[in-house]
């Protein structure tokens, strides 16, 4: 009897005027999509990890703490099931948020500690894999904010009356975004542009005879 009830309010609801339906739907296609862009981009990102750390270890191969700490943050985050469901699962969202700002904070070590190997920052391969992860991290930014724009105007589509009603009915809930850390984490990506020298004021000074 209760799912009859519920199958009657449902078709109510769909022939009312502003009952908000297909725009639900279509906003809530449009969160899908950004967010699959959103772990494209993770996703490619970690597929240059290991040619990164391969090629970093052929000159830097006493780095081990910061090697392994770059690839066991690869494997935590590849190891977390992504599917479209992740949306209306807040607890695994940000679960899967720390692990990809675990591989940017393990990835900001290994570009420092490169600082200290010239000939690997003058290797053609390490030169070519930092220009494919610069261009990923920019990417990654981009479609960061636009999976925010898409979930902020779906969350206040969901809220309003009277959609807030056929959201209700039909299951669509708020869905999760990024935090301000995660923002602020984003904000300062690994830097890896290696092509000038530092500054004059970090020059090392002429030696003394």
């Amino acid at each position: 009897m209760r799912a009859w009830i519920v199958a009657l309010l449902a078709a109510a609801v769909l022939v009312l005027p502003g009952c908000g339906y297909n725009n639900l739907q279509q906003q809530d296609e449009n969160v899908k999509a950004a967010w699959a862009e959103v772990v494209n981009q993770y996703q490619r990102r970690a597929d240059l990890i290991p040619n990164l750390v391969n090629t970093v270890k052929g000159y830097a191969a006493q780095e081990q703490k910061v090697l392994i700490g770059v690839t066991e943050a690869r494997a935590h985050a590849n190891s977390i099931q992504v599917t479209p469901e992740v949306l209306n699962n807040p607890e695994l969202f940000q679960r899967y948020q720390a692990a990809q700002n675990q591989i940017t904070a393990s990835l900001k070590s290994l570009f420092a500690v490169t600082e200290n190997y010239p000939q690997l920052k003058s290797d053609q391969n390490f030169r070519d894999l930092q220009s494919q992860i610069e261009g990923t991290e920019n990417r990654i930014a981009v479609a960061r904010n636009r999976y925010i724009q898409a979930v902020q105007s779906y969350n206040v589509t969901v809220r309003q009356f009277p959609v807030n009603l056929t959201a209700k009915i039909f299951g669509y809930q708020v869905k999760p975004t990024f935090s301000v850390a995660d923002e602020q984490q984003i904000s300062t990506a690994p830097t890896v542009s290696f092509d000038s020298p530092p500054a004059a004021p970090a020059a090392a000074p002429p030696q003394k005879q």
